[in-house]
């Protein structure tokens, strides 16, 4: 092969183009390969994500239906609820106003809630928390065996805790947690909103949960 064949018709030499536009397309290529590699990985991840959420919320799911099943009972007498996993219990039923003091009623009440707790609890290695809130009215100076609502609701529930375990709930699976004023679950503007602020809640936590509230 002479040196005439390498070129074109204008004479100039041809293979640099066809070697440089072969480099191009090599880079094209390879970063549309990045690109697609890139975008599978991010779907593959969405999809794992998806699957953990909807894994997640049939656990949950699972959860509070096991839980609906052990609380049957006294979640028919009204006098216990049962919201996003947390057991409710209204403050009149347990103690009177501005007092640590268990309620004959409640104490039976709680009572009732021992073994179906104590089952699903051991079934699920999971601990109680009990925890105690209050309306947003100060403590009167009439009332000044407590310093203020967060020591009234840190009492509530010690009480509480302390009944449980008399009952039978084993000590190592609760523990009382004090939220005063914080967290109502309706407006303090009137006694109905504040008759419900009043209460003590209890939800089963896995072991080690730090004491929180949503």
């Amino acid at each position: 092969m002479t040196d005439i064949d390498t070129m074109d018709d204008s004479g100039v030499d041809s293979a640099p183009v066809w070697a440089t536009f072969g480099d191009l397309m090599a880079g094209l290529l390879g970063a549309f390969v990045l690109i697609l590699v890139g975008v599978l990985v991010v779907q593959m991840d969405l999809v794992a994500n998806l699957e953990s959420e909807v894994k997640k919320r049939q656990q949950e799911e699972q959860r509070r239906m096991a839980l609906e099943k052990a609380l049957a009972i006294p979640l028919q007498s009204g006098r216990v609820t049962l919201n996003n996993g947390r057991i409710g219990i209204s403050g009149s039923v347990l103690f009177a106003v501005n007092s640590d003091q268990l309620r004959a009623d409640g104490r039976q009440l709680l009572k009732s809630l021992v073994p179906p707790l104590q089952v699903y609890l051991g079934e699920r290695d999971e601990m109680l928390m009990v925890s105690g809130f209050t309306d947003n009215v100060a403590v009167s100076g009439a009332n000044r065996h407590f310093a203020d609502n967060l020591e009234l609701s840190a009492q509530r529930s010690l009480t509480v805790t302390r009944a449980l375990i008399e009952e039978g709930m084993p000590a190592s699976r609760v523990f009382a947690a004090a939220f005063g004023a914080q967290q109502p679950v309706a407006s303090n503007q009137n006694e109905s909103g504040r008759a419900l602020n009043r209460r003590v809640e209890m939800a089963p936590v896995p072991k080690g949960t730090q004491v929180t509230h949503d």
